[in-house]
């Protein structure tokens, strides 16, 4: 089996809403997501020969999900109270909103789905949430 892997990564604020501890609070992350893809054979034929695929095509589909993301407050649906959550977006806040709780765990998950949605054999995803903390996702 051979496999290639891809980065990128994405400055982003969240909280953990029903957390006891510091998390619960408001706070950043440069989040660094790592992609492993997968393939038994490569490329035969053409520019690609050799390959699994092109580097710079993961890389772009990383970029995309990451700029998604970029510079915004990640939460969970129905986390905020409604005034709150109105007067942030009123104020010009960008704001993602989940279905699910914004933890390293849940995205590993989800940027994996994601890239398996568009047609990429991924092996498994890493979500860094600091230099030194991090959580992989892969299917059996």
């Amino acid at each position: 089996m051979y496999f290639i892997k891809a980065e990128a990564s994405f400055d982003a604020a969240h909280f953990l809403h029903d957390y006891e501890g510091k998390c619960s609070n408001i706070h950043g992350h440069r989040w660094r997501i790592v992609a492993t893809v997968q393939n038994a054979f490569l490329q035969r034929n053409g520019q690609q020969k050799g390959m699994i695929m092109d580097f710079s095509e993961l890389k772009k589909a990383l970029k995309i999900i990451a700029e998604h993301y970029d510079h915004s407050l990640i939460y969970e649906k129905n986390t905020f109270k409604s005034d709150t959550l109105e007067c942030l977006k009123r104020d010009g806040f960008r704001m993602v909103e989940l279905p699910f709780r914004p933890t390293a765990e849940n995205f590993a998950r989800h940027f994996y789905m994601v890239l398996k949605e568009k047609g990429y054999r991924v092996s498994n995803m890493t979500v860094y949430e600091t230099p030194e903390n991090c959580a992989m996702y892969e299917e059996n």
